[in-house]
């Protein structure tokens, strides 16, 4: 899922207290690492700025602030909250779909894959119809809505994950990813849109068999929900298989903006 999974890192780190939305973590510059036992690995970030909280770390995709955020939450506390959130477990749906899940082997090994899996890398995946639905705990005060597959005028909507987070947690990361939308310096500007408030997140996941692999291919995420009382609320997410060389998830959203735009004129 890539950057996607910052928000829902985020809401899992402040779930477990491992740190508060305004905690400044200090600048790192474009590269990070723990310790020099990580040896030549570092994680990588695209971008700079100050103060180094929530809602800009989530604005500016910062890689190295949800690495961060994964290893103050620790192994147990992430492994064990993706599961309460249905990670290697069936959606429930009225079709099979691929379950979710965290490693190859059930548990993450390092503390390097920790932090990748921090920031939606490692060995992190995710059906998009899961990663959708735990994003409707954004404008349902922390529930987790069930998806379902065919639409009804009327439909009354059921809870599947009921206070999956608190309200205060949910507002924290909100704000940062309304910024991603509404803010020119947001990953997902192009999707501004002057009709409705929106709030979403870019993803852009690299493929590739080692950190050194320069042939692997990019998926282009890009999730989005209207989070006001709109008369047509929408909550869309898109995914395009190699995006590398099209402008990665920026190419998805502007693709995204044209649908938002005729739903909500």
């Amino acid at each position: 899922p890539g950057s996607t999974f910052k928000p829902i890192t985020a809401l899992i780190g402040l779930k477990n207290n491992a740190f508060t939305a305004d905690e400044d973590f200090g600048s790192e510059g474009h590269e990070w690492q723990k310790k020099d036992s990580w040896g030549a690995y570092h994680v990588t970030t695209l971008k700079t700025y100050e103060p180094v909280v929530l809602k800009n770390a989530i604005m500016y995709s910062d890689n190295i602030y949800f690495a961060k955020v994964a290893l103050k939450t620790g192994r147990n506390h992430f492994e064990k909250t993706l599961d309460v959130l249905g990670f290697n477990s069936q959606l429930p749906f009225e079709i099979n779909m691929g379950k979710s899940k965290y490693s190859n082997t059930g548990h993450i090994e390092t503390e390097i894959q920790l932090a990748d899996s921090g920031y939606g890398q490692g060995q992190i995946l995710m059906n998009p119809l899961h990663l959708a639905t735990l994003y409707t705990a954004f404008v349902n005060q922390g529930n987790v809505l069930e998806p379902t597959l065919e639409y009804e005028k009327n439909y009354v909507p059921k809870v599947w994950l009921a206070n999956a987070f608190s309200e205060k947690d949910i507002n924290s990361v909100l704000e940062g990813i309304k910024l991603v939308v509404n803010n020119p310096n947001g990953t997902g500007y192009v999707a501004y849109n002057e009709e409705v408030d929106l709030a979403g997140k870019t993803g852009t996941a690299e493929i590739k068999s080692s950190k050194d692999d320069t042939d692997g291919t990019e998926i282009g995420w890009f999730i989005v929900t209207s989070t006001d009382d709109t008369e047509n609320p929408l909550l869309l997410l898109s995914m395009v298989e190699d995006v590398k060389n099209i402008g990665g998830s920026a190419y998805v959203a502007k693709k995204d903006a044209e649908i938002l735009n005729e739903w909500f004129k």
